[in-house]
Parts: structure tokens; C-alpha cells; sequence
């Protein structure tokens, strides 16, 4: 078995980070990557997408650089780490939204995970959501996440802030990000899916992220983009329709979708469509409640933000 220590010395990584009018929150997270515990040198290619670049953020160190560019591909999330991961020139590639801040061990952790399963393409790690400052730990506890279990469960524990992948299997394989999926929603579920109809995908059950949940995040207020992003998934994943709970979770967030829009009709008919197949889908309910003039959506979606949580 390779050791830690050898993984280190001969992998290097390249960290994607996408960004878009947020330098605050980005240079945070560039310092907390070039502050990694990590024996290898690591590249970090910011990628501006529809924004000016900042080009004092680049970095010409050998160990620690910094490299900035534009999206080429398509405007959006999934152009923006598709773009990256043809300009990196690392064995390795990591994800690090521009919001989001990696804690100390993250790299090394991984390294020796992809060290104990020399199959692994991709691994990823537990995270800590922060919401106004409060901090929740959401982990996996497993060190494997299959196809079938991510068809029942999304496994919201592993975002794509905390992916580290093989290069190679980018190119060659797994495939690149899908910028096809609308307004990118999804995107990284739909890789994770794409990684483990392969070979089963890594894990390390450590809050190794702290992923930034709040109001100003591009998805929150998207409904409609939700909606077909998931029907995009569907139908690219037909998988998906063929676990009751794992439908049932996917129309549950349309129907909660369909009801922030004012859908009134639609959504309690998605929401009885949900039920149907799993009487215990809390979004069917949420949904539901939404339609009624007493709750409105933004609020259900601010309080289980402040759990953690999301639709």
C-alpha cells in the first residue's frame, strides 16, 4: 500500500475556486488553502465568472501559487470549475467555492485516504454549515458513499467544496462538470452521481469545510431554476425514479419550489405525488404549509438554515 508520506511528496493538487463579486469572503478562503498541512505543492486557479479579475491575488510560489482566471466556457458555476479544471496542472483537483473556508488538515486527511484505497477517484469530507455564525456539523459517518445510497439520499454532508478528485478521471471517465444543468443547480450531486456509478466514492467523517449557508447564496431565491434543474437530473438519472424515498426527496423540494412561487395549485398536487410515495417526506409538508396563507416559504427556508439544513 502507497504511504501518506510518498502520496505527498508525488501528488501535487490544484484547487478550482469559482468567484463572483465576493472578494471578502474569497480571500479567506484562498488563505485557508495555501495554509494546508500538506506535503505536495498546491495551485489554487481562481476562476472569475461574469466579474473583473483581481490579478493582485496571484501568487508565484512554487509550493503556494495562485493563478488567476476567466471563465471560457459556459457563464455560470459549472463553466466556471470546468474552466479550472483544464487550466490546472496538478494530478489532483479540489473544489473551494469563494464563500466557503477549508479548516486545517483537510488536504492531508484526504491524501491518506486516497493512500488507504488506491481505486478511489474522488473523496470527500463531513462539513461544518455556518449560519449567521452558528456552526453545525453535518458527517457522514461512513468511509464509502455508493450509487444506491446517494439514488436515496443526496448525502447533503459531502458538497462540492470538500471534493478532491483525480484529474485523470476528470478528463477520462467521471466526465467534467455538466454545464448543461440549469443555472448549475445540482451540479455537484450530478458528479457524485456520475463518481459512484464508477466505483464507490471516499469519505472522511470529519467536519473538514465550514460551508456558508445564507440569504445572499445565488440559489435561495432561484425556484424556478430549481425546479428544472431537478427535472433535468431526472431525466438524466433515470435511476433516481426508481426509489420511492429518493423520488419522493427530489419532488418534494419542487413542490416546496412550486409553493415560494405563489403555485398554489401545483404544489399540493406535487406535494400529494410525494406523499404517494413516501408518507414520511417532510418537504411534501413543508410545502404544503407553504401554500397557506399563514406560512410563507423564505421563512420556513431561514429557520431550517439556521438547523443546518435546506430544502
Amino acid at each position: 500500500m502507497e504511504s501518506v508520506t510518498g502520496l505527498h511528496e508525488r501528488l501535487s493538487v490544484t484547487v478550482v475556486v469559482p468567484t463572483r463579486d465576493r472578494p471578502e469572503l474569497l480571500r479567506k478562503s484562498i488563505a485557508a488553502i495555501v495554509a494546508q498541512r500538506y506535503g505536495g505543492p498546491i495551485e489554487v486557479v481562481v476562476v472569475y465568472d461574469q466579474s473583473e479579475p483581481d490579478l493582485g491575488l496571484t501568487r508565484d510560489d512554487p509550493d503556494r501559487s495562485v493563478r488567476v482566471v476567466t471563465n471560457q466556457r459556459t457563464p455560470g458555476l459549472a463553466g466556471g470549475r470546468n474552466t479550472g479544471i483544464l487550466a490546472a496542472t496538478s494530478e489532483l483537483v479540489a473544489f473551494c467555492d469563494d464563500d466557503d473556508v477549508w479548516l486545517p488538515g483537510k488536504l492531508e486527511a484526504q491524501a491518506e485516504a486516497l493512500a488507504g484505497g488506491p481505486t478511489l477517484e474522488l473523496v470527500t469530507t463531513g462539513t461544518l454549515v455556518d449560519y449567521r455564525g452558528k456552526l453545525t456539523p453535518r458527517v457522514l459517518d461512513d468511509d464509502r458513499i455508493t450509487f444506491d445510497r446517494l439514488v436515496r439520499s443526496r448525502t447533503p454532508e459531502a458538497v462540492a467544496s470538500s471534493f478532491l478528485v483525480r484529474r485523470e478521471a476528470l478528463l477520462d471517465g467521471i466526465g467534467l462538470v455538466d454545464e448543461a444543468i440549469p443555472g448549475s443547480f445540482g451540479e455537484d450531486y450530478d458528479l457524485l452521481l456520475r463518481a459512484a456509478r464508477r466505483r464507490p466514492v471516499g469519505n472522511v467523517p470529519r467536519p473538514l469545510v465550514r460551508y456558508l449557508r445564507n440569504e445572499q447564496s445565488f440559489f435561495t431565491v432561484r425556484w424556478q431554476t430549481i425546479i428544472d434543474a431537478l427535472d433535468f437530473l431526472l431525466a438524466k438519472h433515470p435511476e433516481l425514479r426508481d426509489h420511492p424515498a429518493g423520488l419522493a426527496r427530489i419532488e418534494g423540494q419542487q413542490a416546496f419550489a412550486r409553493a415560494a412561487l405563489g403555485q398554489r395549485r401545483e404544489a399540493r398536487a406535487t406535494a400529494r405525488r410525494v406523499l404517494a410515495h413516501n408518507r414520511r417526506e417532510p418537504r411534501a409538508y413543508l410545502a404544503l404549509l407553504a401554500t397557506t396563507p399563514l406560512v410563507r416559504a423564505d421563512r420556513v427556508l431561514r429557520l431550517l438554515q439556521r438547523f443546518g439544513r435546506g430544502i
